[in-house]
């Protein structure tokens, strides 16, 4: 781990579900931090719980018991509300399928988190601009993600996880939909920005290849989180 400040840290998380009168234990005591400025790789089986995991740490689910951290700061005590408003501030996500808005344009998508939180719409699309730009997509701000590839598209899944400037960006197979060549360009703009803008990242991936090619490796196995 490195010496900056804890983007995000997991101690002692649980999560049980009552399934048909059965107890199912997802999470049985999970710890972790991840530092600002680093780039976590979190593997494990299918079904080993990544997937509740990411959004325990995204402040999308509820842990049974346990601590959440997120930017240095304890979520529990914070109702429906804070937690809307921490996300929408600190954490950015990537998902498999890039989950854009197919009505909205390239630059759109990446405008909207922003005017959710409150930004100008004129500083709003300069943002966007320039995050197209980085992620080598400024000459198609106007495609609607029809209009795209699946790598392009992916890349503009990225700049809109970043448009509110998180400490934390959490993805969940963020190149597991894509050919290898374009996973492998992905991933190159995901790790440049990463170190550019020094968040913490936690990447959940089925890729060895590429979760080995980060700063750490952690492995989720029966309901805990284990240093790789």
């Amino acid at each position: 781990m490195n010496d900056g400040p804890t983007a995000l840290r997991l101690i002692k998380v649980t999560r049980v579900f009552d399934q048909s009168g059965e107890t199912l234990e997802i999470l049985r005591g999970a710890d972790c931090a991840v530092s600002a400025g680093e780039l976590v790789a979190l593997v494990g089986p299918s079904g080993a719980g990544k997937s509740t995991l990411l959004h325990i740490a995204g402040l999308l689910e509820r842990p049974t018991s346990g601590s959440v951290e997120i930017a240095g700061l304890e979520v529990g005590d914070l109702n429906d509300s804070g937690r809307t408003s921490l996300r929408r501030k600190t954490i950015g996500f990537v998902y498999q399928f890039h989950r854009l808005l197919p009505e909205f344009n390239a630059l759109e998508n990446i405008v909207v988190p922003q005017m959710i939180a409150g930004v100008s719409r004129k500083a709003a699309g300069e943002r966007a601009q320039a995050l197209l730009e980085r992620v080598g997509l400024g000459a198609r701000a106007t495609h609607r993600p029809g209009k795209l590839s699946g790598g392009e598209q992916q890349r503009v899944a990225i700049a809109r996880a970043l448009a509110n400037a998180p400490a934390l960006l959490l993805a969940d197979e963020p190149t597991g939909n894509l050919d290898p060549k374009t996973a492998e360009g992905v991933f190159a703009v995901l790790r440049e920005l990463i170190a550019e803008t020094k968040l913490g990242a936690l990447i959940a991936t089925h890729n060895l290849d590429l979760a080995r090619r980060m700063d750490r490796v952690i492995e989720l196995k029966d309901g805990l989180l284990i240093d790789g």
